[in-house]
C-alpha cells in the first residue's frame, strides 16, 4: 500500500485553514480599528511567548507529562521498534521517552522532524502486544510526518491570542480607553470572544482531520491497520477503568495523545479527536482495502 494522498481530507483541512485565516485577518483589523493599537501590541506579545512554547514543544510536552528520555539499553525493543519504523516511513530517528504513568497512552512532540520525541506511558507498555505498539508508534510518527505539532500551533497561535484579550484586554488596554469613553476597548474584547469561540470549533475540526491522516499513515507504515485498531480499543476500554481524578493532570495534553482523557458528553462533542468506533471503522476499511477485498 502506496502513502497516497487522501484528497478529501486534504480538501477539508484546506477549507478550515482557509477560515481560520480569513477570521484571523478579521480579528486584527478589528483589534486595530477598535482598541487604538494597544491590544494588537499586548497581543503580538502574548503571541511571542507562544512561538516560545512551539520552539522547546518537545522538553515543554516531556516534562510536563513526568517523562525521560530512555536508553536502548533501558528499552531495547522499544527503541527497535521505533528505529524499524522511522526507516519505514523514511523519517530519522526520534527522541524515545517513557512516562511512568498507569493510564495507556502516547504522544509525539517537536518542532520539526529533526527534533521529534515520541513518548509511551508504561501503561501502554503493559496493555498492548507487539503488533498494537508499533501500530501506535507509527500513528505518532505519521504525526510527526505530517507536521502535525507545527500545523496546530500554527493554527492555535490567534486563538491564544483571542482568548489571552478575553481575560486580560481591559487591564492591557483599557486606562487610555476609559478615559475616552471605553466603547472601543469593550467592542475589542467582544470580537476577540468571538474569534475565539469560532477558532475553538474550526481547531478541533482541522485536529479531527489530522487523527484521521496519521491514522491512515500509521497503516500504511506497518501494513496492518487491523492492530492499530485493535490497540485503540484496548487503550479505550483501559482507561475507562481508571478513576477520573486520576486522569486530571494529563488531560491538559490531550490534544497529543492517541486517544484524549475525556469523559461525559459534552467533553466527546468538543474532542480534539473522532471519535474512537469512527476510527476503528476506518480502519476496518483500509484492513479490507489491502486485503483487496
Amino acid at each position: 500500500m502506496q502513502w497516497q494522498p487522501d484528497w478529501g481530507l486534504r480538501a477539508r483541512m484546506g477549507l478550515t485553514m482557509f477560515l481560520l485565516f480569513a477570521l484571523y485577518i478579521v480579528f486584527f483589523a478589528a483589534l486595530w480599528a477598535y482598541s487604538g493599537g494597544s491590544l494588537l501590541i499586548a497581543g503580538l506579545v502574548i503571541g511571542s511567548f507562544s512561538l516560545g512554547q512551539y520552539f522547546f514543544s518537545d522538553k515543554l510536552a516531556l516534562r510536563s507529562m513526568g517523562a525521560k528520555t530512555v536508553s536502548e539499553e533501558e528499552y531495547p525493543e522499544l527503541h527497535a521498534a521505533v528505529q524499524r519504523l522511522a526507516q519505514q516511513a523514511d523519517l530519522p530517528k526520534p527522541t524515545v521517552a517513557v512516562a511512568d504513568d498507569r493510564v495507556p497512552n502516547a504522544f509525539a512532540t517537536g518542532r520539526n522532524q529533526k527534533n521529534a520525541a515520541v513518548c509511551v506511558t508504561t501503561g501502554l507498555l503493559q496493555t498492548l502486544n507487539q503488533d498494537e505498539l508499533e501500530g501506535v508508534l507509527a500513528h505518532e510518527l505519521a504525526h510527526v510526518k505530517n507536521r502535525d505539532v507545527m500545523v496546530m500551533t500554527i493554527a492555535s497561535f490567534l486563538s491564544t491570542i483571542a482568548f489571552m484579550i478575553v481575560r486580560w484586554g481591559a487591564f492591557f488596554g483599557g486606562g487610555g480607553q476609559r478615559r475616552q469613553g471605553g466603547g472601543g476597548i469593550i467592542v475589542a474584547i467582544l470580537i476577540s470572544l468571538v474569534v475565539w469561540i469560532i477558532s475553538y470549533v474550526l481547531i478541533r475540526a482541522l485536529s479531527r482531520y489530522r487523527e484521521y491522516a496519521a491514522d491512515r499513515g500509521a497503516a500504511v507504515i506497518t501494513g496492518k491497520p487491523s492492530a492499530l485498531a485493535s490497540a485503540l480499543m484496548k487503550i479505550s476500554g483501559e482507561m475507562e477503568k481508571i478513576p477520573s481524578n486520576d486522569m486530571r493532570d494529563e488531560a491538559e495534553m490531550n490534544a497529543f495523545f492517541i486517544i484524549p482523557i475525556s469523559k461525559g458528553a459534552i467533553a466527546r462533542l468538543f474532542s480534539t479527536h473522532p471519535p474512537t468506533e469512527k476510527r476503528i471503522d476506518q480502519l476496518n476499511r483500509l484492513e479490507r482495502e489491502m486485503e483487496g477485498l
